[in-house]
């Protein structure tokens, strides 16, 4: 039987800033059986580094290090994961700058006609606010009382 360290094992992904999202999901495999693995008293810092919002530098995190079993069922399963995580992941929203168009990660025809539809949008309410005060000042004015002096 073939030992292997948790690790050791996060060295060889191919998208090392993606090392504790793995981390996550071998503790998952484990959990549901699919290999063995047992905890150590060691623990390891992950190559992926982390920023916090708003502050300078950088940190890395520190977890428990696992040892497990090699077998080719977790071959397979670290072969597909890894090759899982090596591509991009769920992208988010990519703010529509001038860069980001060039390069086409944002559709630039789908983000004019947005911006239409918005510009009108703005326009119709505007047009509709226009007629609603022109009708309320238009019947109504002003009125004075008179006041009787006795």
């Amino acid at each position: 039987m073939a030992y292997r360290k948790l690790s050791e094992q996060v060295q060889e992904l191919s998208n090392p800033q993606r090392s504790d999202a793995f981390v996550k999901q071998f503790r998952e495999a484990v959990r549901e059986g699919r290999f063995d693995a047992t905890f150590l008293t060691e623990r390891f810092t992950m190559p992926k580094t982390f920023s916090r919002r708003g502050a300078e530098g950088s940190y890395q995190r520190d977890t428990r290090d696992m040892l497990f079993d090699v077998t080719p069922e977790f071959e397979a399963w670290f072969a597909d994961t890894n090759e899982a995580l090596a591509s991009t992941r769920r992208s988010g929203n990519v703010k529509p700058t001038a860069e980001n168009i060039s390069a086409g990660l944002v559709d630039f025809k789908a983000l004019a006609e947005e911006t239409r539809r918005k510009m009108q949008a703005s326009y119709e309410k505007g047009q509709a606010l226009g007629k609603s005060r022109s009708r309320t000042s238009a019947g109504g004015g002003t009125t004075t009382r008179s006041r009787s002096k006795n």
